[in-house]
């Protein structure tokens, strides 16, 4: 038998298995459901996924960007009360387990799983070959449970998935980005230096480097956004892509935050995008771009007073007042 991932006392687990990149309304179904079933049973809730999207390694050329680096994924799934979280590098050696050795290495020897809740469309083992249909024909021979969740659908009745997220966000679609995740789309990162050119303009931004290259971002451009930092959220603007005004075409996150001021380098910050307010544009001298920029602050301000209001946040978030 294979060591175990758990501690020695945990036994007779539930057990649930995915990428869950994004950790979607779907997967956070997913994961209520295997929370209430190991509370009800006096059983442990454990969640097995990986280190990085599999076609990482299977399909490099084709891999989807991630829409949560392994720190907001984590973050996420603590918040719905999952027990154990089992984070697994995948490997090729993992990629040829058959079905049958997926189940019996990876889940019953070393997560001692007694139950399992899986989604729908869940695909496991070697070429994908363990289905639903695999699984629940393994349990009935083997003596583990299987429950299968159904998806979650959006308002035109499509369900829930990552991809389509992607697609929204690609394609700069934050409502139905949002609709989908159940939350704003955001990145977390460190603020680094940059080259103090917001301060001179007025507008003091914190540079944000990404945990990772491979975060999926929406098209450059000017946003509303909510940024979360160790001294609280606060709504601000952010510039997406490059600095065109300035000859520099480097991509990069600049966010400025609104009355608020001092340093933040070094920081981790959550910037979460609220709405899209302009492309990125070249402008002709210094006096134009701080005019737009004015204007930025008030276009920014105000959709920040339609979310506060939408949501009933007031009051739990540092939103500034709209501008007329």
């Amino acid at each position: 038998m294979s060591e175990s991932m758990l501690p020695r006392h945990v036994d007779r687990t539930i057990v649930t298995v995915g990428t869950f990149d994004g950790v979607h309304r779907g997967h956070v179904d997913v994961l209520h459901r295997l929370v209430a079933r190991a509370r009800q049973n006096g059983r442990a809730s454990v969640l097995l996924t990986f280190a990085q999207h599999p076609l990482e390694l299977l399909k490099p050329d084709v891999a989807p960007l991630m829409l949560t680096t392994r720190d907001e994924k984590l973050a996420a799934i603590a918040e719905t009360g999952v027990d154990y979280v089992v984070v697994l590098p995948f490997t090729r050696t993992l990629a040829q387990h058959s079905a049958e050795q997926f189940v019996d290495v990876l889940l019953r020897d070393r997560l001692r799983m007694a139950e399992l809740l899986i989604g729908h469309d869940h695909g496991f083992g070697r070429g994908r070959a363990g289905d639903v249909e695999t699984l629940r024909q393994l349990g009935a021979v083997r003596g583990f449970g299987v429950e299968v969740v159904p998806p979650v659908e959006t308002t035109d009745g499509q369900p829930v998935s990552s991809s389509r997220i992607r697609s929204a966000i690609a394609a700069g679609d934050l409502g139905a980005a949002q609709e989908g995740l159940g939350r704003l789309y955001g990145v977390c990162g460190t603020v680094v230096a940059g080259e103090a050119r917001g301060r001179d303009l007025g507008f003091p931004t914190l540079n944000v480097m990404p945990e990772s290259p491979r975060k999926l971002l929406p098209p450059d451009g000017v946003y509303a956004v909510s940024v979360e930092t160790g001294r609280g959220r606060f709504g601000g603007m952010m510039n997406l892509g490059g600095r065109p005004t300035f000859g520099d075409e480097r991509r990069t996150i600049e966010a400025h935050l609104f009355d608020v001021s001092g340093d933040f380098y070094g920081t981790t910050v959550q910037v979460d995008f609220v709405a899209r307010l302009r492309d990125t544009q070249r402008f002709d001298g210094i006096d134009a771009l701080k005019a737009q920029l004015a204007v930025d602050e008030r276009d920014a301000r105000n959709a920040l007073t339609v979310l506060a209001e939408s949501a009933n946040l007031k009051g739990s978030m540092h939103f500034p007042p709209s501008t007329p």
